[in-house]
């Protein structure tokens, strides 16, 4: 039996990366995607990629209400309802200490990756209560231990933690289950580009390796997978979860860090 067969995923940030491997599980479980994305030229990347499964693709900034309304207006016009909203669009830069962060890239970091669940929620909340549905938001295990030269992402996956915990105690008289997924390191073209702002880029790719007690950095597929068991109704009974999909990188974090000598984050 498919996972999802008969929902709807109005999911944000799904044409690249984690969100892309996500929009591909979701598919496979049988799920109609409405996948949110600003870039067109991923959309057309996703749109090659996707096939023949039921998907419509809106082109929105997750950190404008007024697109994402249209978006949840959109999604509702093509399949009626909307089953699960996964907020997976985020940025990550700058690479910075607190006080090397510039205003605007503070403000932006908040707007698409905190406000931008502000606005799925404020204008979709009201699908999910007809369809007793749930929420997903992607968080980072930098929101539970924090992380050195990112204070301002830090902050908005902490934002997001405690969002998450809050937003499932509101929602619960309506039947609504809203948990958070928290990666550690992923290959993505989103770390990619964080490596390239480290210190010692050639030594990334080993950083992100050793941090994880599995011993490799994975790919999406790993956390699109976790992604798919909390939606669906395997996870029936799990609200308010900040589930670490992390490969253990927090167990030995601190001590792997010291014995890089370097500054580096997940």
């Amino acid at each position: 039996m498919l996972l999802l067969a008969d929902k709807v995923v109005f999911l944000t940030g799904g044409t690249e990366g984690i969100g892309f491997e996500c929009a591909k599980v979701y598919q496979q479980a049988g799920a109609s995607l409405c996948i949110i994305s600003n870039d067109p030229g991923s959309i057309s990347y996703a749109k090659s990629r996707l096939g023949s499964g039921i998907v419509e693709f809106v082109l929105a900034d997750v950190a404008n209400s007024d697109q994402v309304k249209n978006a949840i207006e959109q999604c509702l016009d093509v399949f009626g309802k909307i089953d699960v909203i996964h907020n997976n669009a985020g940025i990550s830069s700058p690479s910075k200490a607190l006080h090397d962060t510039t205003q605007l890239e503070w403000e932006m970091l908040f707007a698409v990756n905190v406000s931008g669940i502000y606005y799925t929620t404020l204008h979709g909340i009201d699908a999910l209560k007809k369809s007793g549905g749930n929420i997903l938001n992607t968080g980072s295990l930098v929101g539970e231990i924090g992380q050195e030269i990112h204070a301002a992402y830090t902050a908005t996956k902490g934002a997001v933690n405690s969002l998450t915990k809050s937003m499932a105690l509101d929602y619960a008289p309506f039947g609504i289950r809203v948990n958070a997924v928290a990666p550690a390191g992923v290959i993505t073209p989103l770390l990619r580009s964080w490596s390239q702002q480290q210190p010692d880029p050639e030594s990334a790719a080993e950083y992100l390796a050793n941090i994880h007690a599995l011993g490799y950095c994975p790919e999406g597929d790993v956390i699109a997978d976790a992604c798919l068991f909390l939606i669906s109704d395997m996870a029936r009974f799990v609200t308010g979860c900040i589930l670490p999909v992390s490969g253990g990188a927090e167990l030995g974090y601190k001590k792997m860090y010291s014995k890089q000598k370097q500054v580096y984050d997940l």
